[in-house]
């Protein structure tokens, strides 16, 4: 009976990059978790007095969650979870293509271009909201049959279709004003990265493997990022980060799509969560290890200095420790693993900063 109450729909989104929402309850305090785990341990029955205590507790939880965004004028409330401004991983995932392609690109010796590289900070939490806005533009019809996502401001009617439409070209516009700061920014990749994002949302409803459409769009940063520096993209060494960046995005996806997978199976969205199965494990494996090849071939054919090397060591271990630990079963710790991977891209990039700086 406990464990119904325990899930409770929230309007608060899933820190994944474009499109789930978290559950609140799987991100409590240890004093909560021992509170919880007192109450589910009693053997005595609940009534209606403890249901609603246990639903104060809960909705207390939920309001510390997201204490800064309703801190907001109620107008922009809906706005700001339309575009998981109090999730911020997702904009990190989004930005570090940008930020290791930049600081590979500097010359041998030298720093990458701090005002390329702050363009892109400013940039990528709008393209982050705006993905996310155009994904719940498109799924408002699936997120309303989901309890986890009934709540999300268009599923639940807080911001209209045509509204939500407005918002993401308002975010679109920003965001075009930033990048055409960069020095050789390019109109033809703007486009094909507006292209990926607006139809990766449209993947999950005909391919087992969104996470691989993801993939290009995430890591379309490298070619961007590459090109706003060089003008040009050199393939010897794009070619392989964009692999590395790629695996690793299917790496971190799935893994967060296991927690959504029961949900998924209802609402007919498929995964490679649900792909993979009982042998996800082996198949992450197996990315994660293309993911350090790549970005070693990478490195060695832009001759990075020996403490690229030595930060790439610690960064498999961090994928090793992702897959030893990952309990695929447990939502809670999915969703810890995947927010994980901020300290595997601030790795890497140290890696190539300091790999170009003694280079």
């Amino acid at each position: 009976m406990l464990r119904h109450h325990l899930i409770l729909p929230t309007s608060f989104a899933n820190p994944s990059l474009f499109s789930r929402t978290t559950n609140p309850s799987t991100s409590h305090s240890s004093g909560y978790r021992t509170r919880v785990t007192c109450m589910s341990t009693s053997t005595s029955p609940i009534g209606k007095s403890d249901r609603k205590l246990i639903s104060v507790q809960l909705n207390e939880e939920v309001v510390k969650v997201s204490e800064w965004v309703d801190c907001l004028p109620e107008g922009l409330q809906p706005y700001a979870k339309l575009a998981r401004v109090e999730k911020p991983i997702g904009s990190w995932l989004l930005m570090f293509p940008f930020a290791w392609s930049a600081a590979l690109a500097a010359s041998t010796g030298s720093l990458p271009d701090f005002k390329s590289l702050a363009v892109f900070a400013c940039a990528c939490p709008l393209l982050r909201g705006a993905a996310c806005t155009i994904n719940d533009f498109l799924d408002r019809d699936f997120d309303k049959m989901v309890e986890r996502t009934k709540l999300r401001p268009m599923a639940s009617g807080a911001v209209t279709p045509f509204q939500g439409l407005c918002f993401f070209a308002f975010q679109m516009l920003l965001s075009h004003g930033i990048l055409l700061q960069l020095p050789n920014n390019s109109l033809m990749y703007e486009a094909l990265f507006l292209f990926l994002i607006c139809t990766y949302p449209l993947m999950k409803r005909i391919t087992y493997w969104p996470q691989a459409y993801l993939g290009f769009t995430i890591n379309w940063g490298i070619l961007y990022g590459w090109h706003a520096i060089k003008g040009s993209l050199q393939p010897s060494i794009v070619l392989p980060l964009f692999l590395s960046g790629y695996c690793w995005t299917i790496f971190y996806d799935t893994i967060y799509a296991h927690q959504d997978k029961e949900d998924d199976v209802k609402a007919g969205i498929k995964s490679t969560a649900l792909k993979f199965g009982e042998s996800t494990k082996e198949w992450i494996t197996g990315f994660a290890t293309a993911c350090i090849g790549s970005f070693a071939l990478a490195g060695y054919n832009a001759a990075l200095g020996w403490p690229f090397y030595a930060f790439l060591a610690a960064a498999a271990a961090q994928l090793a420790w992702q897959i030893g630990t990952a309990d695929l079963s447990s939502p809670a710790d999915c969703n810890r693993k995947f927010v994980s991977n901020k300290w595997f891209g601030a790795l890497i990039f140290s890696g190539i900063l300091l790999g170009r700086v003694f280079s």
